[in-house]
This record gives C-alpha cells, sequence and structure tokens, in this order.
C-alpha cells in the first residue's frame, strides 16, 4: 500500500505507469543503512512486483527515471540495475537528488508499454 495519496502503478492506453518506488520490502521495515547496491536490487524488486501487479514486466519497461542521492553511487546503482534488465536497455535518466524520503539513497520510476494492453 503506497504511503501517500497515489497507486503504485496506473495502466493507460497501453502503458504502466510505475510510481516512484523505494527500497521498502514487502515488511514494510525501513532500512536507510542498507548498501546502495542493496536498495537498488529492493527498489528494482519492488518496480517488478509493481509492472507484474499491473500485467507487465521488466522487458516490457521503454523509460525509466533514477534518483540518486549522490553520483559517487552510480556505478553500484548501474551494476544491480544491469542484473535486473540484462540484454533489455529501456531509456534511462539517472538525476542526482538531495536526501530522498526516509534517509534512502535511491528511488526509481518507470514506464511500461505491453501491446495489446
Amino acid at each position: 500500500m503506497p504511503g501517500g495519496h497515489y497507486s503504485h502503478a496506473v495502466a493507460a492506453g497501453g502503458f504502466v505507469f510505475v510510481s516512484g518506488q523505494l527500497p521498502i520490502p514487502p515488511s514494510g521495515v525501513k532500512d536507510a543503512t542498507l548498501s546502495v547496491r542493496e536498495q537498488t536490487r529492493l527498489t528494482l524488486a519492488n518496480v517488478q512486483l509493481a509492472l507484474a501487479a499491473a500485467g507487465a514486466k521488466l522487458t516490457d519497461v521503454v523509460k525509466v527515471t533514477a534518483y540518486l542521492t549522490t553520483e559517487d553511487h552510480w556505478a553500484d546503482f548501474n551494476a544491480v540495475y544491469a542484473e535486473f534488465f540484462g540484454a533489455h536497455r529501456p531509456a534511462r535518466a539517472v538525476v542526482p537528488v538531495r536526501p530522498l524520503h526516509y534517509g534512502f539513497l535511491v528511488e526509481i520510476e518507470a514506464i511500461a508499454f505491453v501491446r495489446g494492453g
């Protein structure tokens, strides 16, 4: 359940728009002390779950926007991102930002296109 007045994902016109996801596991425990790799892994898992709930998968993603609190985390973020997406390479922007909610290091939003959706 989202922490605010929004949906994790909305399907419209064949697209699935995934709201910014944070590295909060299903248990709801917020642990900002996790490494950027662990936070990226949890965040992408949340993106994957939101996509699945809307009938999409990572290979349907056409655009990703990632927010990192420092460019110093780029290499670790990029390594985990590549693990999740493999050969699939959606358009992407990585935006350096001020501290994120709960002190997290990464937030990710995505847009997917589902043919026939």
